[in-house]
């Protein structure tokens, strides 16, 4: 097995982007090819079959490489809690919460071998992979303890593309400075340069491209247009970015405020609503800003109980609670389901330091957290109003909820049921990520919001979600083969070590 590696000068330069792009390119060019990156953080994750959680770029680069994701893919995956401490998830599975001085001084000496054995398992099964860093691999401070960059293009044996965010200003700098506080031979293993997210006229920039390449001697392999593409991001720095659907202000059918979580996670749930025509979203942080919306969503949280607390500080509890009186529709997935029913316990100190905490009473349902963390993907039918429609999604979550004389929102094939929803039916949760992924239920729903207010329901057809991903990952390849020199690319393959494990 080969392998080529994409780092970046920094976070969210688009190293993921690129990833599944090349992905999808050397799978279309007969490549047996499957992403890795070594660590990850991101609060947003991915359930493989199997039902490891690893993180979503991962999976979403698998699915562009026409695979199945395998926790191998992502050995060591951290998701963060909030006050310095991470959840540290290994091969799919919960390993401790660990605060980040005993994470880089305790556990991460430790990790090389379990990262050897996860490149191994991909070795037995693919000719390529396409490795991903994480932040920069030029932090002075965290070099000695970096197992995500050099060191794995080291235990790989691989040439390194380094990436750099054109947007953020200063893009020669972060490419040089990043090369000078390499060493040796780090810097020896980078084999060229791309610049991502342009806007403009690509000659303007050819002076400085020149310049970057007498000064360093690594060619630059692209310089890419930014391109706004249907593709899920994972890190919370995409979400500030998120496309809020502008041109819609102000004459949108339908309105919907997200609250957004300090804590917020899988907020990739929230997409589906952009790509939806005549719908207005807004994050929202204030009971000021929450305004008059037509639909509340509550999405998923790293620390339930922690962000329904923020809720009760900001005063947007009492505005949820009121603007659902007055006819608002409230939707709750995960914690956010959580969040709605009545009381949430936690005896074990799963969540909190809190025994129990009040919840926003919408959903008669009471929650109990408990340390064995559910993470399975799911399908079923819908109940109630949208009986017998088919779902499909995913479960990441501690809590443990029961009922209390409300009906479920959905059943699983194997019979259990999950959710809840209100007496009038304009409430309701549900512990399955990726609902709105379920684009013909999502337009019904939406349709529902519409005929209620007066308006005509859209006839438009709705395209899946699996063709929307399938064009994207054909779009972005198509957008990479025309902007990357992959004649160079190849040829930094060709000299490439091999694994021999």
């Amino acid at each position: 097995m080969k392998a080529i590696m994409v780092q970046g000068t920094s976070s969210d330069a688009g190293k993921s982007l690129l990833v599944t792009g090349l992905c999808r390119i050397f799978w279309e060019d007969g490549w047996r090819v499957a992403p890795f990156k070594s660590q990850n953080m991101a609060l947003n994750s991915y359930i493989t079959r199997d039902g490891g959680e690893i993180g979503r770029a991962q999976g979403v680069q698998a699915e562009a490489c026409g695979i199945e994701a395998t926790t191998a893919m992502n050995p060591i995956l951290l998701k963060p809690k909030g006050e310095m401490t991470s959840e540290v998830i290994v091969r799919g599975k919960h390993y401790a919460d660990m605060e980040a001085f005993s994470y880089r001084n305790e556990f991460v000496p430790t990790v090389m071998p379990m990262i050897s054995e996860a490149v191994d398992e991909l070795a037995r099964e693919f000719e390529l992979v396409v490795a991903e860093g994480a932040g920069s691999p030029a932090e002075i401070n965290l070099k000695d303890r970096d197992v995500a960059n050099m060191r794995i293009a080291e235990l790989l044996d691989c040439p390194v593309i380094l990436v750099a965010d054109i947007e953020r200003g200063g893009v020669f700098a972060s490419l040089v400075g990043t090369l000078d506080l390499l060493d040796p031979e780090e810097r020896a293993r980078v084999k060229g340069f791309v610049i991502n997210k342009f806007r403009g006229r690509k000659e303007l920039l050819d002076p400085g491209l020149e310049w970057l390449e007498r000064r360093t001697g690594i060619p630059v392999l692209g310089v890419v247009p930014h391109l706004q593409i249907d593709i899920d991001p994972e890190d919370s720095l995409a979400l500030d970015a998120l496309r809020l659907k502008a041109r819609d202000r102000g004459r949108a059918d339908v309105e919907v405020a997200v609250i957004k979580f300090p804590r917020i996670s899988n907020f990739t749930d929230v997409s589906p609503l952009l790509d939806e025509p005549g719908v207005e979203v807004r994050f929202v942080t204030s009971a000021r800003g929450l305004g008059r919306p037509d639909l509340i969503l509550l999405p998923g949280s790293k620390n339930t109980v922690d962000d329904l607390l923020w809720l009760e500080r900001q005063g947007l509890a009492a505005a949820i609670r009121e603007r659902a009186e007055q006819g608002a529709r409230v939707v709750g997935l995960c914690g956010g389901f959580q969040m709605m029913g009545r009381v949430l316990y936690d005896p074990e100190h799963v969540e909190s330091t809190h025994d129990q905490v009040e919840g926003l009473g919408l959903l008669a349902v009471e929650t109990t957290f408990v340390a064995d963390k559910r993470t399975v993907r799911n399908q079923g039918q819908l109940l109630g109003t949208w009986s017998g429609t088919k779902v499909e999604g995913y479960e990441i979550h501690l809590g443990r909820t029961v009922r209390e004389g409300t009906s479920p929102f959905l059943q699983f094939e194997s019979g259990d049921y999950d959710g809840a929803v209100s007496g009038d039916g304009r409430a309701f949760g549900t512990y399955l990520h990726g609902l709105f992924q379920n684009r013909s239920f999502t337009r019904d729903f939406l349709n529902e919001i519409r005929v209620a207010k007066g308006l005509a329901p859209l006839e438009d057809d709705v395209v899946t979600e699996a063709e929307r991903r399938e064009n994207s990952y054909r779009q972005l390849a198509a957008h990479l083969r025309r902007h990357l020199d992959l004649e160079k690319v190849y040829s930094m393959l060709e000299r490439a070590g091999r694994w021999s494990g």
